[in-house]
């Protein structure tokens, strides 16, 4: 853990959160036909990289630091293997649906981070995508793209 590295990244994500949480209160309150406004998913992001850095300020502040602390290098293959499937997403998430999408890209982060263990990445990525799909659409009454129309599920 660089822990000069760590303090000063969570000073930048926590301004990146206030300015998140300060943006979204400029953006309209809600959209058509839903009750979910366009504000939410920003604020909610900015508010939990509020929390999350004050975490890692406060983890960083908490560790000792060693003499043999040992050098990581960063894992650049990962990082750009889950950069691109995140881009290839963001591009066909119109075209596939959110549930399939969302399912998919979460399948390969997770191999991606820690090969094997198929079962439990299957049943996260499913649960995941379609549980958060009936949560904001179904309860929360929001919109996001539903399965592909020559699936014909509705």
């Amino acid at each position: 853990m660089n822990k000069a590295y760590d303090r000063y990244a969570s000073a930048v994500f926590l301004l990146i959160g206030v300015s998140f949480v300060w943006e979204s209160r400029k953006i309209s309150e809600s959209s058509y036909g839903s009750n979910v406004g366009p504000d939410i998913f920003p604020m909610g992001l900015g508010i939990i990289m509020i929390l999350l850095s004050i975490r890692l300020f406060y983890e960083v502040m908490k560790t000792k630091t060693s003499a043999s602390e040992e050098k990581s290098n960063p894992d650049y293959k990962r990082f750009l293997l889950i950069l691109v499937a995140s881009l290839i997403y963001a591009y066909f998430l119109e075209d596939i649906g959110y549930v399939i999408g969302t399912f998919l890209f979460l399948l390969f982060s997770f191999q991606v981070i820690e090969r094997g263990k198929w079962l439990v990445s299957l049943i996260v990525s499913a649960v995941f995508s379609y549980g958060v799909y009936y949560l904001f659409v179904k309860i929360l009454e929001g919109s996001l793209p539903g399965f592909p129309s020559w699936m014909n599920l509705g």
